[in-house]
């Protein structure tokens, strides 16, 4: 099965292809349907056994172990079909149930036909068919078994006679029947409490996919207006910054503040430009991410922060083995870190904490502010689109934010802590070592 959002992009695809596929449920239902038949062949076996051993009754076996024989050797081939990532169909189920249906027949042939006490493992397909498979196979599995049972009425070997009274051979008889009933009974409890489970957790896979497919939707969008606001603010921008350079050519020297005022608005007129630049150019780049050290990348975003927050104050310290590890880097994950900084500088009124640190498999990033912390209704809803606590935000930083991440393989959790303000934690998968 496969899923085509409106919207695709090869990653999201690849994401999908290499989930669902995996748990397919033709596959889950063919896996399923492997062990249940290595426990009959080998019950088979067993009960031929104890016949041969203690019943010491005579029967053909010869068909009936070749029967068991060729279900050994289709689970084996089965087994390796489930390598393949081809999909499992319905009429190869339906072909696989049939086979363990015809092969029942032929030992019920030898073994006594419809006198035979494990007559009713007949349920078992048509009950394992109803669970799996659509409507028109149930109905055909039910013509195939009706058909077989009905046959054996009419031509079987009749079982020898067992060297027992004739007590004993009806107890045997009720014996056997109690056990068929009880393989079966079995047999389709774990079959169906099975089959709940995987559709369950298929419905809650595809849930998370849809979600995920609704959320890069909205990206897409908002990356499109992104790109036409880039191309109409440019003009604005420069036209702010001659004025300034204006300004600036024409205040005295007895006007300190203003030239320091002027010179802080010149300098955050060409950071405006130089995100807009930036976004231009990312658009006409493939976006590949790239490996890049922690410390160099971490390095580069606090400068470029600095630069468009000079009046933010953090202290920033890392640890971690050395050497210094490698993670995927690209444009969207230097603009999730300077959203997820710029929450905290304007949630703390103090200079925030930085702590990067990492261990074999992850580099985690913490970002401590000091202000009043998450409420119950923000703790709830933080990273959802358009949800702000701020008077004049828009609610995309965080939600942008964690759909990078979480798309690069990571997670985003924000949470109070106990002697005040709040954490937000971010943690990416490593691909490697930085060489020494």
């Amino acid at each position: 099965m496969m899923l085509h959002p409106p919207c695709p992009s090869l990653r999201l695809q690849l994401r999908m292809n290499s989930t669902i596929l995996s748990a397919l449920p033709g596959h889950s239902q063919l896996r399923r349907l492997i062990a249940l038949r290595g426990i009959a062949v080998a019950a088979q076996l067993i009960t031929l056994a104890l016949v041969w051993k203690i019943l010491e009754l005579e029967l053909d076996w010869q068909p009936m172990l070749l029967t068991i024989a060729t279900l050994a050797s289709l689970n084996l081939f089965s087994w390796l079909r489930l390598r393949s990532s081809s999909p499992v169909s319905n009429p190869e189920l339906f072909a696989q149930l049939s086979v363990d249906v015809i092969a029942l027949s032929i030992l019920l042939y030898y073994g006594g036909g419809s006198t035979n006490p494990f007559i009713s493992l007949y349920l078992l397909p048509l009950v394992i068919a109803a669970a799996t498979l659509p409507g028109r196979y149930t109905w055909g599995m039910a013509a195939l078994t009706a058909a077989c049972y009905s046959l054996l009425m009419v031509y079987y070997i009749p079982l020898p006679h067992i060297h027992q009274h004739g007590d004993d051979a009806f107890n045997i008889h009720v014996m056997g029947m109690w056990l068929g009933f009880v393989i079966s009974a079995v047999v389709v409890a774990y079959f169906v409490v099975q089959m709940a489970q995987a559709v369950r957790i298929r419905d809650q896979m595809l849930a998370r996919v849809r979600e995920e497919i609704l959320r890069n939707e909205r990206i897409v969008a908002l990356g499109t207006q992104a790109a036409g606001a880039a191309h109409e603010m440019g003009t604005p921008l420069s036209t702010m910054a001659v004025v300034i350079g204006e300004l600036q050519h024409d205040v005295t020297a007895d006007q300190p503040a203003l030239r320091v005022s002027l010179t802080i608005l010149d300098e955050q007129v060409r950071g405006c430009k130089r995100i807009l630049d930036k976004i231009m150019a990312n658009t006409q780049d493939s976006g590949a991410a790239l490996p890049r050290p922690v410390d160099e990348l971490m390095a580069e975003v606090l400068d470029e922060w600095q630069l468009l927050r000079p009046t933010a104050q953090y202290h920033y310290r890392c640890s971690g083995d050395q050497p210094v590890p490698r993670i995927n880097v690209d444009v969207t994950l230097r603009a999730a870190l300077m959203n997820l900084l710029n929450n905290a500088a304007d949630a703390s009124p103090q200079a925030i904490e930085i702590h990067a640190h990492w261990n074999n498999s992850n580099f985690t990033l913490e970002i401590r502010d000091h202000g009043p912390g998450l409420s119950d209704e923000a703790a709830l809803k933080a990273g959802s689109a358009f949800f702000t606590t701020k008077t004049e935000g828009r609610g995309l930083g965080l939600f942008l934010a964690n759909a990078t991440v979480e798309r690069m393989g990571g997670t985003v959790r924000l949470f109070n802590r106990a002697e005040g303000g709040a954490t937000t934690e971010l943690t990416l998968p490593i691909i490697s070592n930085r060489s020494l």
